[in-house]
């Protein structure tokens, strides 16, 4: 587990994960950018997903966290790659789509994020 050198983690809090076998790294002394792209994923997975569902157990958490991890990487499109998605996914591009037809709504994740694809 890389991590920060924040005050709040203890010795007790590495002792922890080191008893379950994992190892606990810490990121740099001032290098506030070494964690930048887990920082930035925890942001966008709590914004647009954890902030708005109640999670009641470990299960649930996987759960949720898997299907987002679907809808994050084959249906949400990501600025830095021209918004496209990492992985293609089963519609084709906004910009190749027909203008005429009808607009289907897909929801994910029980209606908390939409997707939409051109109706078939």
């Amino acid at each position: 587990m890389i991590r920060d050198r924040d005050a709040k983690f203890t010795a007790a809090f590495d002792a922890v994960f080191a008893a379950a076998g994992i190892q606990t790294v810490k990121i740099p002394p001032r290098a506030p950018k070494a964690n930048a792209y887990a920082e930035r994923w925890v942001r966008t997975v709590r914004t647009e997903c954890l902030d708005w569902t109640l999670i009641w157990n470990r299960r649930h958490l996987q759960r949720v966290l898997t299907r987002y991890l679907e809808h994050y990487n084959t249906g949400r499109p990501h600025r830095g790659i021209g918004l496209q998605t990492p992985l293609p996914g089963t519609a084709a591009p906004v910009s190749t789509m027909p203008v005429a037809g009808s607009v289907e709504r897909v929801d994910v994740l029980g209606g908390l994020i939409h997707e939409y694809r051109r109706a078939a």
